[in-house]
């Protein structure tokens, strides 16, 4: 499966904004998909993520803010954020990995990622 992330931009804290990775090739109904970040100088880490029954998972600093979502019919999976903060400035990156029950915000295991969606968060 092929993965292209985008909707990242500028947005001034306290803004908010809807990321997309839509999905091509062969997809997987019953695949986990997630939203990594890398924040420049930092280790990547995981935001978000959604199972194949739509179960959901947040890291501690997106819990409340971040919502993400599937749309089955075309695969596409979306990253609602509001209320960014400057610390949310990062590249965001979608995945997609054999997790058929309940998702995860660790990398291992993900088997496919798209490219980098950057987005930043700035007075």
């Amino acid at each position: 499966v092929q993965l292209q992330a985008s909707g990242g931009g500028s947005v001034q804290p306290g803004g908010s904004l809807r990321l997309s990775c839509a999905a091509s090739g062969f997809t997987l109904d019953y695949d986990s998909r997630a939203w990594f970040r890398q924040a420049p100088g930092k280790e990547r880490e995981g935001v978000a993520c959604i199972s194949p029954n739509d179960g959901t998972f947040y890291s501690e600093s997106a819990k409340g803010r971040f919502t993400i979502s599937r749309e089955n019919a075309n695969g596409t999976v979306y990253l609602q954020m509001h209320s960014l903060k400057p610390e949310d400035t990062a590249a965001y990156y979608c995945a997609s990995g054999p997790f058929t029950v309940y998702c995860s915000l660790v990398e291992e295991g993900y088997n496919s990622w798209g490219r980098g969606t950057l987005v930043t968060v700035s007075s």
